[in-house]
């Protein structure tokens, strides 16, 4: 390419934020579109493996990232009648993964992306018409109650647009294709009130079979409370209020003083999460012009722990690509592919199998072994020993898949 390439990046979140810094340092002009009309509030629970961790060093923002783990903090396994027991908290995990915010990451990112990258809001593209010269986008901007539509073109498309991606849609087809569900929702907030009883710090995990309730501790941050069920009808559970719905999923059953705690948290939270869990699963995340990054393409789901590291090493390794073949896009997003495809395989059947019943006991089997674990980590010896034995589960999750 004898001109500066430019690139449309599709979503500000972590994965787009990252490719418009990644892009800049190689040369390239990144254009940023992010539907929201501003940047997003700080968001909820994170962890970040080695993988991520060795993307983001390397990237200058590791240290801007910062780190929320709570030395101090203790987690607890509850039920409802209010026993509680030490157990290993998701900080304890292998590999000793950071518990940040979603938020972290992407200020991170934004603090070095913004200057360098044009960033537009309350914009989305609704037409892609690829070619061998470049992408002409049709982009609709909507402003207040006023909307422009304008075509530009771009030498590159990036879709970093979350699990229902728009670029995903309009370059691949429809949703159904892709999507495959976990039959799983998640509900998400962050506590305004400390559990009674409990330090603001300490760690909790109320697990039954098909349900959990995890809260979350940070530093100088109030916790994170995430709710999980399992679920045969998806489409039922958005017919209702997000909290009745959840009620229904921890029922009949009273709920006990620490889940009702948590359950009239949710309801009272002025911003929160509420969504069916889904894998995206793809033969190919690039066209010749058109490529796909992060939960577009993926989506691991946060029963692998793996998004926020994924995204970041997806948005690293393809600016190496794209920098090893400047006049050459299709190889470049081959190589980009074929190298991370093997890792991304991987995560996502963790997240389907081990990581899905850490999170969520899946049956009696999963219950007892949370049983057993409860017993071995109730002492630091015990804890140590749990963390040899699972090791090599959670080995791929400190490969620095995009090193160059």
């Amino acid at each position: 390419m004898t001109k500066q390439p430019r690139a449309l990046i599709v979503g500000m979140g972590i994965g787009g934020l990252a490719t418009a810094m990644r892009l800049h340092e190689i040369g390239w002009e990144p254009v940023l579109v992010e539907r929201a009309p501003g940047r997003r509030a700080a968001g909820y629970f994170v962890g970040l493996f080695e993988t991520g961790r060795a993307t983001a060093e390397r990237m200058g923002v590791l240290n801007a990232i910062g780190n929320r783990t709570d030395s101090t903090s203790t987690t607890y396994d509850i039920d409802r009648a209010g026993r509680r027991r030490p157990s290993m908290g998701y900080g304890d995990l292998p590999g000793e993964p950071r518990l940040i915010l979603r938020g972290d990451i992407e200020a991170a990112l934004y603090d070095r992306a913004a200057d360098t990258t044009e960033i537009r809001y309350g914009t989305s593209p609704i037409a892609l018409d690829e070619h061998p010269d470049g992408v002409d986008v049709t982009l609709c901007t909507t402003l207040g109650e006023d909307s422009t539509e304008t075509t530009e073109r771009f030498d590159l498309v990036v879709g970093a647009d979350g699990l229902r991606s728009t670029v995903r849609r309009l370059a691949f087809g429809p949703d159904s294709d892709y999507l495959r569900p976990f039959h799983h929702i998640i509900g998400a907030t962050i506590l305004k009130e400390p559990v009674p009883g409990y330090r603001t710090n300490d760690g909790l995990v109320l697990a039954e079979p098909g349900r959990s309730a995890w809260v979350f501790p940070f530093t100088d941050h109030q916790p994170g409370l995430l709710f999980n069920y399992r679920t045969d009808d998806e489409d039922a559970e958005f017919r209702r209020p997000p909290i009745e719905s959840l009620r229904r999923a921890f029922g009949p059953e009273p709920a006990g003083p620490v889940l009702e705690h948590l359950l009239q948290q949710f309801e009272q939270a002025d911003d929160y999460l509420f969504d069916s869990t889904h894998q995206v699963k793809m033969p190919t995340w690039h066209t010749d012009r058109v490529v796909l990054l992060g939960d577009s393409a993926w989506c691991l789901t946060l029963y692998s722990g793996m998004g926020a590291s994924s995204a970041l090493a997806g948005a690293d390794f393809l600016g190496t690509t794209l920098h090893r073949n400047p006049d050459n896009l299709p190889r470049a997003l081959r190589e980009y592919d074929q190298r991370l495809r093997p890792f991304i395989a991987t995560q996502q059947e963790l997240a389907r199998t081990e990581g899905l019943a850490m999170f969520v006991p899946q049956s009696r089997r999963d219950m007892a072994l949370r049983g057993l674990t409860q017993k071995l980590t109730s002492n630091p010896v015990g804890k140590r020993a749990m963390k040899t034995l699972v090791a090599g589960k959670f080995k791929s999750k400190s490969l620095d898949i995009a090193a160059p």
